[in-house]
């Protein structure tokens, strides 16, 4: 028969027993604007026995204040809704691995598994770094399922040619977010939240792009980027069409902006699928044909230097790289 386990009795003391720390909201806090904000202690506090519910919008707090991307934001506070329609009402310090496995095994793929995975790992360790309410992490328990990279498909030099001639026709905003994504490689987001200000027009030959982020988790991605006397010709069309001063070069939504893409790569007769990263990876590779390095590649793309980046660019370098031999020619000797 097995040995039964050892029980220890605990020890006796005379200090008073300690009891869990509640997060209490403030009456006031600085927003990420650097506004006063108020109302804040109307919040319930956040303790071990809070509700999900409670807990999730604690967390959503967090990561606004943390300066968060609003999608980001947006995902993990949805993924904390199905996590809780998933297990029901029940305390935070009642979650259990069995309540995370339920979560991820509802899952429809390895990439959604692996962004509820991340989700609610990031939502545990707030409860336990941050806010200190609970000791233990039902999460440790589960790993990341790897999900390998798709190789991208870029635009080929005709293609390209003709979808800036397409924009072009659509008209200047369409032709300037397309001209920033394909000549440039900025993000969807990118585009979206450049200002006329944020360019240097010194030079009208060579204007230069600075990429500025709010938020200190971003500030990484800055960086400057050299451009071309083309995109001078675009703003200044831009602006004759423009009845008022112009601030946000796009000032779009970002389906709006998928939805423009879309449309003039329809107008160019370009059967393949485009979307705004379509853009980004065609700009990559031909920085890699121009001889960009990988860590060159990381810079001008404005990507963390990672393991799964470096992986990222190196696909880039390998659609650069020369074509393999195929059939030889015909000996004529």
């Amino acid at each position: 028969m097995p040995e039964a386990a050892a029980v220890s009795k605990p020890l006796q003391t005379d200090e008073p027993e300690r009891k869990p720390r509640a997060l209490q909201p403030p009456l006031f806090e600085l927003g990420a604007d650097g506004r006063l904000r108020g109302h804040v202690g109307l919040l319930p506090d956040l303790t071990a026995d809070s509700s999900l519910d409670v807990a999730r919008y604690w967390y959503r707090r967090y990561l606004e204040q943390s300066g968060h991307p609003p999608n980001t934001v947006k995902s993990y506070s949805y993924d904390l809704a199905v996590f809780e329609s998933l297990i029901g009402p029940k305390p935070i310090r009642a979650i259990t691995r069995r309540d995370i496995a339920t979560f991820l095994n509802e899952s429809r793929g390895r990439s959604t598994r692996k962004r509820r995975l991340t989700t609610v790992s990031g939502f545990f360790k707030f409860l336990i770094n941050k806010a200190k309410v609970l000791d233990s992490d039902p999460t440790e328990a589960f790993y990341p399922e790897h999900v390998p990279l798709k190789t991208p498909r870029p635009l080929f030099a005709e293609e390209q040619q003709r979808l800036l001639a397409a924009a072009a026709e659509d008209g200047p905003r369409a032709h300037l977010a397309i001209w920033l994504m394909l000549k440039l490689g900025l993000t969807r987001s990118e585009v979206l939240g450049l200002r006329a200000s944020h360019i240097d027009w010194s030079d009208p030959e060579r204007p230069v792009v600075y990429i500025f982020y709010e938020g200190p988790r971003r500030r990484l991605r800055e960086r400057k980027l050299a451009a071309s006397a083309e995109l001078t010709e675009i703003y200044h069309r831009l602006l004759q069409d423009s009845d008022e001063p112009v601030d946000y070069l796009v000032p779009i939504l970002p389906q709006s902006l998928n939805k423009l893409v879309e449309r003039v790569a329809q107008a160019a007769g370009i059967q393949k699928p485009v979307t705004p990263q379509t853009l980004r990876h065609t700009f990559a590779v031909e920085q890699a044909r121009r001889g960009a390095s990988e860590d060159e590649l990381l810079e001008v793309l404005g990507l963390a230097d990672d393991a799964r980046n470096r992986m990222s660019v190196r696909r880039y370098l390998k659609l650069a790289a020369p074509p393999l031999l195929g059939e030889s020619s015909p000996d004529t000797t």
